[in-house]
C-alpha cells in the first residue's frame, strides 16, 4: 500500500505541475493577442522621434589646408631643408636652386639702371643751360631789335631835315631787319631747346622706370629660387632630392606637400535617399578605427551640389567641421562612420513598423473594427528604429493589427 500511495502522490504533483505550466503559458499569451481574436495587436501611441543619418566618411584637410610647394623657375636644387614629417612654419625655406645666374643677371640689369639714372641726370642738368643760353640770345636780339627801331626813327627825322643820308637811313633799316632776323631764329631755338629738354627728360625717365622694372623683375627671379613654406604644418611628402634639376613648364615642380593637421574635416558621403533630411547647422558624431572608443563631435558645415558616384550607389559629399579637439588624433585619410543628427520630433503619433502593409503602393494597416480587421489607409513621417510616425490615418490609442489577418489565419 505504500508503494502504491507513492505513486498517487507522484502522479498528482505531475498533473499538478502541468496544469501550471499551461497557466503560465496561456497568461503569457494573452499579453500578446487579443482575447477575442488571437490576432497579435499593437496601440497607437505617441513618442519622441531622434532620426538620425548614417554614413561612412573621411578625414580630410580642409580647403586651403594641404598645399604642394613648387618652383616657379627651371633649375639645379642646390638645398633641400625639409623630410617628411618635418614641422614648418609659414615663410620657412624649404628649398633652394642654384643662384649664380640669376645674381648676375640682377648685377647687369642694377648697371644698366645706374647708366639711365646718370644719363637722367645729364639731361636735368643739360637741359636747364641750353635753354638759360637760348633765353639770353633772344634777349639779346630782343634789345638789338629795339635800338634798330630806335635808330631807323632818329635816322627818318634827320633824313626829313636833310641831316643825313638816304645811305645812312638804309644802313639802319638793313640793321634792324638782321636783329629782327636774329631774334626770330633766337625765339625759335629758345622754344626748340624747351622742347628737347622735355622730350629728353620723358625718354630719360621712362628708361630709368624700365630699367627699375627690369632689375625688379630680375630680383622676383632670384627670389623664386629660394621656395618658402605658405603655410605652416607638417611635411607630407617630398618629391624632389638634392642635385636635380626641375624644369618648371605648364605644371610647376612639386617639391614637398605640407599639411595643417589643425585644419581637417570630415567628408561624410550621404546616400541620396537620406540626402534631403540633411541641413547646414546640423550637430552629428563620427569615430575613427584608430580610436573606436573615442567619439568627436561635430555640425554639417556644407553640402556639396555635385553626386559622388562609387559602385553605382548617388552619394553627396557632407563636409562636417570637427569641433572636438583633435589635435594630435586624427590624420587624412582615415576612415570615419558618421552619425547626423536630423530634427527632434516630439510627442508624435506613432505605431510599430511591422504593422504597415503595402498594397497597391499605399500605405496600409489593419484595425480592430467590431472584433473584425479591417483596411485602413494611412500617411507615415519619420522612421525612428522599430518605430514609423504617422502624419494621418489614425488616433491615439487605436488598436492595430502588427501581422496581417492572411497570416493569423494561417
Amino acid at each position: 500500500m505504500k508503494r502504491k500511495e507513492k505513486r498517487a502522490v507522484l502522479f498528482s504533483l505531475v498533473l499538478a505541475c502541468s496544469a501550471v505550466a499551461v497557466g503560465i503559458w496561456w497568461w503569457c499569451l494573452r499579453d500578446q493577442k487579443s482575447s477575442n481574436t488571437g490576432m497579435i495587436t499593437g496601440r497607437v501611441v505617441r513618442r519622441d522621434f531622434t532620426s538620425t543619418v548614417l554614413a561612412t566618411g573621411e578625414i580630410k584637410p580642409q580647403v586651403g589646408a594641404e598645399v604642394r610647394v613648387g618652383s616657379r623657375i627651371s633649375g639645379k636644387v642646390e638645398r633641400l631643408y625639409a623630410n617628411i614629417g618635418d614641422i614648418v612654419n609659414e615663410g620657412q625655406v624649404v628649398a633652394e636652386l642654384e643662384k649664380a645666374d640669376l645674381e648676375a643677371k640682377v648685377a647687369q640689369y642694377h648697371a644698366e639702371l645706374q647708366m639711365v639714372q646718370a644719363k637722367l641726370s645729364a639731361v636735368k642738368t643739360l637741359g636747364p643751360r641750353e635753354i638759360e643760353k637760348a633765353e639770353a640770345d633772344a634777349a639779346k636780339w630782343q634789345a638789338s631789335v629795339v635800338l634798330g627801331r630806335k635808330e631807323l626813327l632818329r635816322q627818318d627825322d634827320l633824313l626829313k631835315q636833310d641831316f643825313t643820308s638816304q645811305q645812312a637811313r638804309d644802313r639802319a633799316q638793313e640793321r634792324l631787319s638782321v636783329a629782327e632776323a636774329e631774334l626770330a631764329a633766337a625765339q625759335k631755338a629758345l622754344e626748340l631747346a624747351k622742347t628737347r629738354y622735355s622730350e629728353d627728360l620723358k625718354q630719360a625717365e621712362v628708361d630709368v622706370d624700365r630699367a627699375k622694372a627690369i632689375l625688379d623683375n630680375a630680383k622676383v627671379e632670384l627670389s623664386y629660387a629660394t621656395i618658402t613654406a605658405p603655410i605652416s604644418g607638417v611635411i607630407a611628402s617630398v618629391s624632389t632630392q638634392e642635385g636635380e634639376t626641375v624644369a618648371a613648364g605648364l605644371n610647376a615642380p612639386t617639391f614637398v606637400t605640407i599639411i595643417d593637421l589643425n585644419r581637417l574635416q570630415v567628408d561624410a558621403y550621404v546616400d541620396e535617399v537620406d540626402i534631403g533630411k540633411v541641413k547646414v547647422g546640423q550637430g552629428g558624431v563620427f569615430t575613427v578605427d584608430s580610436f573606436p572608443d573615442r567619439e568627436f563631435k561635430g555640425k554639417v558645415a556644407a553640402i556639396y551640389p555635385k553626386a559622388v558616384i562609387q559602385e553605382n550607389v548617388v552619394n553627396y559629399d557632407v563636409v562636417i567641421e570637427i569641433v572636438t579637439d583633435y589635435k594630435g588624433l586624427l590624420r587624412p585619410e582615415m576612415t570615419a562612420s558618421v552619425t547626423i543628427f536630423l530634427d527632434l520630433r516630439s510627442n508624435v503619433l506613432a505605431v510599430p513598423a511591422k504593422a504597415i502593409k503595402r498594397d497597391r503602393g499605399k500605405n496600409i494597416v489593419y484595425i480592430l473594427s467590431n472584433g473584425e480587421p479591417r483596411p485602413c489607409e494611412i500617411k507615415v513621417g519619420w522612421k525612428d528604429g522599430q518605430w514609423i510616425e504617422i502624419i494621418g490615418g489614425l488616433k491615439e490609442e487605436q488598436t492595430v493589427l502588427l501581422e496581417s489577418p492572411s497570416a493569423n489565419l494561417k
